[in-house]
């Protein structure tokens, strides 16, 4: 892989800053990685080609700008080590290891992360894709209760669509399933009590 070829898996052009690459592959790395598309073969190969990109850029670009970043989903570099030369002195001072985040953090930002993105689908009433990445972030952390009553929601809110796009039978499984998901949230349980109403009266 080349350089251009670097560049353009990132979508920059050639030449770019540090700081256009580091915000390129953030981007990128959200966009595509495996936790978010866990059956997406596409997208992890595509995770796995900007993560290179990224690496390889970072070997190249001026010394000065290549300070470790602190991505969600952070790159591991190896550097060889140079040993001294018998009999002289080195001067160089000891590197400070960065302490790289632990899993509780990255599973923290992806967390609100993903929220931030969910919250988008909803906004703009894709409620399909909405539910898919409340359903994926439920898998990865089946016991958090937020992320439980995030995905109840989604449920209910594509289940309110439905009725709208006079789907009642699909929409009554979507109202099941919010339920089902946050069995004990009153407000959410309020609400699709209020859905099953309009539900009966479309009959």
């Amino acid at each position: 892989m080349d350089l251009e070829d670097c560049y353009r898996l990132l979508g920059l052009r050639s030449g770019a800053s540090f700081a256009d690459i580091k915000a390129s592959y953030r981007r990128l790395a959200q966009q595509y990685h495996p936790d978010i598309n866990p059956d997406d073969t596409k997208a992890k190969e595509k995770f796995i080609a900007v993560t290179e990109a990224y690496k390889l850029l970072l070997q190249r670009i001026p010394q000065q700008e290549t300070s470790p970043p602190s991505d969600d989903f952070p790159v591991v570099e190896h550097q060889p080590t140079q040993a001294a030369r018998p009999g002289t002195a080195t001067k160089e001072k000891p590197k400070q290891k960065t302490k790289p985040p632990s899993s509780l953090e990255i599973e923290q930002r992806l967390k609100w992360r993903t929220y931030e993105q969910l919250q988008q689908f909803l906004k703009e009433r894709r409620f399909p894709q909405a539910i898919s990445l409340a359903e994926a972030l439920a898998q990865r952390l089946p016991e958090d209760a937020e992320v439980r009553q995030w995905q109840a929601i989604s449920y209910q809110l594509w289940g309110r669509a439905l009725i709208a796009e006079k789907q009642p039978l699909k929409a009554r499984i979507y109202l099941k399933k919010a339920i089902k998901t946050d069995p004990y949230n009153k407000s959410l349980w309020h609400e699709v009590q209020r859905d099953f109403q309009t539900l009966e009266h479309m009959f």
